[in-house]
């Protein structure tokens, strides 16, 4: 899966600020060698310590002031590198240098991110994610901001503090951590119907990725793109995952929360370590100028998508990840990002959430970082050096070496110069603006709150509904008030009466009086039934003990090696194991290490165990689990006997012994759900 990858001058950029510490002797930050890093100095071998310890004064001080606020929203973000390469020029609707020769290749940062919880919740929480990219383009840097679903919660940024004080912990509890399974949300999310779509893709399996690289992202706003000829045409960006979109059942988005905080890190870290990089499609939706009212949604309505069979999604380039940070602190923690950050030939719209995200960002930054020097931390910083004119401010690095420092002057043949736009200066589309100052909506289509959702419901299939419905239940089934649980079940009702009937059933409510909006149409596109399905990097677990029949096993190992599955053994103890031909198999994990919700796939060798009853039963756990998951099983012949398969009532998709064993196991890692089990 490795490949040689492209040099990257985001790298070798990054380098020049590296530091090598190990082997070298201890100095302090002034390059003084330190003589003793263990012992404060004191006054006498019992006495108290001295003020003039400076060597300690300044280990403390810098340790106190180790950490910065950590993001409002967003705090919980873990990045990688990569570089992005064009396939199909955009040159017809854009001049972005970026976008227009095939084959250009532009190295990339990006961030992945949970929305509501702190730097220390887990990652599995059911959430809207973010997928921030910077691209290090050669006119300068570029930020691309997107989440894992399609649309966004509100419809104007003024609400923007209201949704996050609402999903956000109890201020007098400072609980639920990283839950939207609380009073404030559903009753915010009752009060406020704009809401509505987005909730039905945050109640989905969208809700829970799988992984980062099995996730799709939109930056949710309406963009414009600008060609030479200065001609506007409306656009909206997607990444899409080449491994497709895939997601975690409730109960194991919640396991995995406390087995593996870390989970989502864990699965990136592993595949980018073992070269299989993540890889997205970046897509782009274009509404031409004269058809800004041709739909019937509002375009600048960050509550609507763009429905890909309305308006096709053209796939223009692909980005690989495949290197992690040196220096989490350094690199990931404060990068920056910020949707004001564009490049000449993509512009705003008067998108009303752009227009307020395009201050939020780099003010929030300006006082989590502590600086308005953002840009000259190494990783925020562009390719080129840049030359202004402002000056000073906390944590200034750059030594500006010249007299002048003002526009106009004539000192220093007015320079740093502009440049015109004709010549690649960044300008701005001369959008009419007419009318009177008001705080209207653009539109009344803005007050359409469930069309579109509905077309979100009736994309779902089968499982995906029963998943969603079980996913309501689990979040209103927390809340409290009876009446906020009311309001929401009136309230989806309608989206679908029947799907809010069966909520109300689950939770005690009363079933809605209310009639669902006369939406037919569907978006197959939306389903992820109908996504990219393949056993490459799924996790297999190959529960095995001593004396494990060998029959067939390599045949199975190389087959999910050969797949790109990442195969890990289990076993009751971190020891080797040995076959009954003497085959050999190192151990990754134990019973006690792993747990059954790690895993995608289990390939069940038997043997036997230091312990034989807890083997068994040990055994017959994971099964057990992987069973309910709707996970492939796979039972060697040899292990029929600790595994009682008449306890299980659907065998769909649990492989015993026969012909084409290997083959069809893997068949069954690449489909990854058995649905009709459920």
């Amino acid at each position: 899966m490795t490949e040689e990858q492209p040099k990257n001058p985001k790298i070798e950029q990054l380098e020049q600020h590296k530091v090598r510490n190990s082997g070298e002797p201890m100095r302090e930050d002034s390059g003084n060698k330190v003589a003793d890093d263990e012992q404060t100095l004191r006054a006498g071998r019992r006495g108290p310590s001295l003020l003039q310890d400076t060597h300690f004064y300044r280990k403390q001080s810098h340790f106190n002031r180790e950490r910065i606020p950590e993001k409002v929203v967003h705090a919980r973000g873990f990045g990688v590198h990569g570089i992005f390469e064009l396939t199909n020029s955009m040159s017809a609707v854009t001049k972005a240098d970026f976008l227009q020769e095939p084959g250009m290749q532009t190295p990339v940062f990006v961030r992945f991110s949970n929305f509501i919880g702190s730097r220390g919740s887990k990652d599995t929480a059911i959430d809207v994610r973010g997928f921030a990219t910077k691209f290090y383009t050669r006119e300068g840097n570029y930020d691309s901001l997107a989440l894992s679903f399609a649309v966004f919660i509100i419809k104007d940024a003024m609400k923007f503090a209201d949704l996050t004080h609402a999903i956000k912990p109890d201020p007098a509890t400072d609980v639920p951590q990283a839950a939207a399974a609380h009073d404030s949300l559903w009753d915010y999310v009752a009060n406020n119907q704009e809401s509505a779509h987005m909730i039905m893709w945050l109640m989905s399996m969208r809700g829970r990725p799988r992984s980062w690289r099995m996730m799709q992202a939109w930056p949710i706003n309406t963009f414009r793109l600008i060609n030479d000829d200065g001609d506007s045409t409306f656009a909206r960006f997607v990444w899409k995952p080449l491994l497709g979109v895939h997601g975690l059942l409730l109960e194991e988005a919640n396991v995995l929360g406390g087995v593996d905080p870390d989970y989502h890190r864990h699965d990136i870290i592993e595949a980018i370590h073992k070269g299989a990089y993540p890889e997205y499609e970046l897509g782009v939706q274009l509404i031409k100028e004269e058809d800004e009212f041709a739909y019937d949604f509002d375009l600048l309505d960050d509550t609507k998508m763009w429905p890909e069979e309305t308006i096709p999604v053209h796939t223009v380039g692909k980005m690989t990840l495949n290197r992690l940070v040196d220096n989490f602190f350094a690199e990931e923690e404060q990068s920056s990002f910020d949707p004001s950050t564009l490049v000449p030939g993509i512009e705003f719209s008067n998108d009303p959430v752009l227009q307020g995200r395009s201050f939020a960002y780099r003010d929030t930054d300006y006082h989590r970082l502590g600086t308005a020097n953002i840009n000259d931390i190494p990783i925020n910083q562009p390719l080129m050096t840049a030359h202004y004119n402002q000056r000073d401010g906390h944590v200034r690095h750059r030594i500006d070496a010249d007299s002048v420092d003002y526009h106009n002057n004539s000192l220093a043949d007015n320079t740093p110069s502009e440049t015109p736009v004709e010549e690649g200066g960044r300008g701005d589309y001369p959008t009419a603006v007419e009318g009177h100052v008001t705080r209207e909506h653009p539109s009344s289509g803005f007050d359409d709150h469930f069309s579109q959702a509905r077309i979100f419901w009736n994309s779902m299939s089968p499982p995906e509904r029963s998943d969603m419905i079980r996913t309501f239940v689990y979040h209103l089934g927390k809340v409290k008030s009876r009446s906020v649980q009311q309001q929401n079940v009136d309230m989806f009702a309608n989206v679908d009466e029947e799907m809010a009937g069966a909520i109300a059933d689950a939770i005690g409510a009363e079933r809605p009086n209310v009639t669902h909006v006369p939406v037919s149409e569907s978006s197959p596109a939306l389903s992820i039934a109908n996504t990219a399905y393949s056993a490459l990097t799924q996790r297999v677990g190959v529960i095995a003990g001593n004396d494990f029949a060998e029959e067939e096993v390599q045949e199975v190992l190389d087959g999910l090696t050969n797949a790109g599955a990442f195969v890990h053994v289990i076993s009751d103890r971190l020891t080797p194991l040995r076959g009954t031909d003497g085959m050999e198999l190192a151990v990754d994990e134990s019973f006690i290490t792993a747990h059954p919700a790690l895993f995608d796939a289990y390939y069940v060798l038997g043997g036997r165990g230091s312990d034989p009853g807890m083997f068994t039963d040990q055994v017959e756990e994971f099964v057990r689990n992987a069973y309910k998951s709707l996970k492939p099983i796979a039972i060697a012949p040899a292990a029929e006997d600790l595994v009682p398969m008449e306890s299980y009532v659907n065998p769909v998709g649990v492989i015993t012994g026969g012909r084409d064993f290997a083959e069809r196991f893997v068949s069954a890692v690449a489909q990854q759900r058995f649905w009709d089990r459920a």
